[in-house]
């Protein structure tokens, strides 16, 4: 339980998709009071619904009439815009807003929603099991006190990470925001290597899944770097050496995940840039 969660409300999360609800499950998990938790969302999902269920949550289709001492933005950058428009009223000068919307910059969130003090991270989708990570950047007038807010909120789905350049959350963005879609296909291609290898599709999928599960929790339970990691796996002239000729090539894994995550970080400023 998280103490500080108990005297922060109330808190509106603004948008119930599954990072919001992430977010939100985490924070009621952590300690905060439902009775202090205000969900906003005009075409609430069924997860958000559950969600309110569990808790006896209301979802209001507006921000009308509600005054937050905490805003998060929950909602997609494409709409940015319209939202802040529609919460302005809301915002008092109580007020810190936290954003997690991709691309979209403080100065541009400042200005949406009239207050400096703003913000903007970048989580990822493991803070539904409390397993994430979260990138921060803290706007001119956020004090001592709203970051200990944002640590509270944010640690409730894993772990924080704050930055001094705003300019630093597009490679966030880029490495850890993404990156789970990056595990997640290469766990479809480790499979689909094991097809061609005569597997059958189901049980390559199998040991595709679990042998990236398990490598995960062996890298949570051992600090040692993921470097002797992967010595501690890899005997010399064995098997996995000669897959990690491949993998560690010149033309390899590491060039093209290069590639991979400098196409999110150029999306990601495109996005900030309307």
């Amino acid at each position: 339980m998280n103490a500080h969660l108990r005297t922060l409300g109330p808190v509106m999360l603004v948008g119930a998709g599954k990072m919001g609800m992430a977010l939100a499950r985490g924070w009621l998990d952590a300690g905060l009071p439902g009775s202090n938790l205000v969900l906003v969302d005009p075409a609430p999902s069924d997860a958000a619904k559950a969600l309110a269920a569990d808790y006896e949550l209301t979802i209001h289709a507006e921000a009308v009439g509600l005054d937050p001492n905490v805003l998060v933005l929950a909602v997609k950058p494409q709409i940015i815009g319209d939202v802040m428009e529609g919460l302005k009223q809301a915002v008092g000068p109580q007020t810190l807003v936290l954003s997690i919307a991709a691309g979209i910059s403080i100065a541009t969130l400042s200005a949406g929603l009239d207050t400096g003090r703003v913000v903007r991270t970048m989580p990822n989708t493991p803070a539904q099991i409390g397993k994430g990570v979260t990138g921060a950047v803290a706007g001119p007038e956020v004090g001592t006190d709203d970051r200990a807010a944002t640590d509270a909120l944010l640690s409730a789905a894993g772990q924080v990470a704050w930055f001094d350049a705003e300019s630093d959350l597009d490679a966030v963005t880029a490495v850890s925001g993404s990156g789970p879609a990056y595990v997640f296909n290469l766990v479809e291609a480790l499979a689909a290597a094991g097809v061609k290898q005569g597997l059958p599709e189901q049980v390559a999928m199998q040991l595709a899944r679990q042998t990236v599960i398990g490598a995960a929790a062996l890298m949570e339970a051992d600090p040692a770097p993921a470097g002797v990691l992967r010595q501690n796996v890899t005997s010399p002239n064995g098997t996995t050496a000669a897959a990690l000729a491949v993998l560690m090539a010149d033309d390899g894994l590491t060039p093209l995940m290069e590639r991979a995550v400098d196409a999110a970080r150029k999306r990601s400023e495109e996005l900030g840039r309307g």
